[in-house]
């Protein structure tokens, strides 16, 4: 940079688990590339981000709620926390602000800290591509910069007339690693590198984790019958409590996982699902994890039925899974809603976990993964926050 101003006061606002983690990598990329220039950091925070050194005026931790009757429920404590960051805005007077995905919340406060002279730019964009497309021209009106971290997304906003776009590439490359091998892993539930492993990844929300994983346990059970030393580990994403996969498997049946082929980890979902022969992974970020392990995998989800009769129609994209969206074809199979059931999830599972059949689905996620480039965009993503806050610091 040229002209640079000594210190900057940038607002980031994320509301759930993914878009916490990206914002702490892009805190801790725009700390590395401004060495020696004083940089301050508040908004809305979640652990990541608290740990990072973010100032939370809101905590992020109960932000992340998914359905139009949940989020009806909670919308006394999203107008607190609207009102809280517009405040804080007004009173810290940030350079810049980053809204990071979260769009219910982050364009609604887009629009009020734009008319109020901020500038603003947006990381992880919104995903009109797939659905919502009419909210184009609050981006449009509102966002002085779009920062996108999917290949195709750039090309897809400017053909709508959203031209202030950078592709930055996704933050997960290279990020996305196992702490152990798969030989340390397994020995350390006691399963040998010969036996058949599926990792569960039920999702990060609890309302997903009560909807989704029995059936995935049901499947479990299925699968033993066709293969009795079928073992497989539960993935619990952090804010998920053990409880809640017990919950799940007494409304089977099950009083004793262990009876049943099943461990549980938690915080450890990278190294079960490397050390993992097949995964059935809720829709989501967690799809493309996985296929960065290149591990061969469902995709799955059930949303309640009165949110899934709403939303639906809205959807207009050919994948749900964000691996088979990069990739432009459906490599991991998906069972939507009526399509999950036990039946159907250990029959896709089972023919995952043949040799040859998950040989072939290794090499294709490793082509599609590919497409996302070498890494780097937490730089290039703090390179371009930067930029828009100096210049408007000067």
């Amino acid at each position: 940079m040229d002209h640079f101003v000594d210190k900057l006061r940038i607002m980031l606002v994320a509301g759930e688990p993914s878009g916490d983690s990206h914002a702490a990598r892009l805190v801790a990329a725009m700390r590395e590339i401004a060495s020696g220039r004083e940089l301050e950091f508040f908004g809305s925070a979640g652990p990541a981000m608290r740990t990072a050194g973010v100032d939370a005026v809101v905590r992020a931790d109960n932000l992340s709620i998914m359905g139009l009757p949940e989020i009806a429920s909670a919308l006394p404590m999203f107008i607190r926390a609207y009102r809280t960051l517009r405040s804080a805005a007004v009173e810290r007077r940030p350079d810049v602000v980053v809204l990071v995905d979260f769009p219910e919340f982050n364009l609604k406060l887009a629009r009020s800290l734009k008319r109020a002279g901020f500038p603003i730019v947006y990381y992880i964009s919104p995903q009109l591509w797939g659905w919502r497309k009419y909210r184009r021209r609050t981006i449009r009106d509102n966002v002085d910069l779009l920062l996108t971290i999917l290949p195709f997304e750039k090309e897809w906003y400017e053909a709508h007339g959203i031209t202030n776009v950078e592709y930055v590439g996704s933050p997960l490359v290279n990020e996305v690693r196992p702490t152990i091998s798969r030989s340390e892993f397994r020995a350390r539930l006691g399963i040998g590198d010969e036996e058949q492993l599926t990792a569960l990844l039920p999702g990060s929300r609890q309302k997903e984790v009560s909807r989704i994983l029995p059936t995935m346990l049901e499947a479990v059970a299925l699968m033993r019958k066709r293969r009795s030393d079928a073992r497989c580990v539960v993935a619990l994403a952090p804010g998920r409590k053990i409880d809640e996969v017990h919950s799940a498997a007494a409304r089977i049946g099950w009083s004793n996982l262990s009876d049943h082929g099943m461990s549980i980890v938690h915080g450890q979902t990278y190294d079960a699902v490397n050390a993992s022969d097949a995964a059935a992974v809720a829709s989501g970020t967690a799809t493309l994890e996985t296929g960065m392990l290149s591990t061969p995998m469902a995709v799955v989800y059930r949303a309640s039925t009165f949110n899934y009769r709403l939303i639906r129609p809205l959807i207009d994209v050919e994948h749900f899974g964000l691996i088979n969206l990069i990739a432009g074809e459906r490599i991991a199979p998906e069972l939507i809603q009526d399509e999950l059931t036990p039946e159907a999830l250990s029959s896709e599972l089972l023919r995952l976990l043949e040799p040859a059949e998950n040989g072939k689905v290794r090499e294709r996620l490793k082509t599609a993964v590919a497409r996302l480039g070498e890494g780097g965009a937490s730089m290039r993503a703090a390179e371009a926050v930067l930029r828009v806050a100096d210049r408007a610091g000067q």
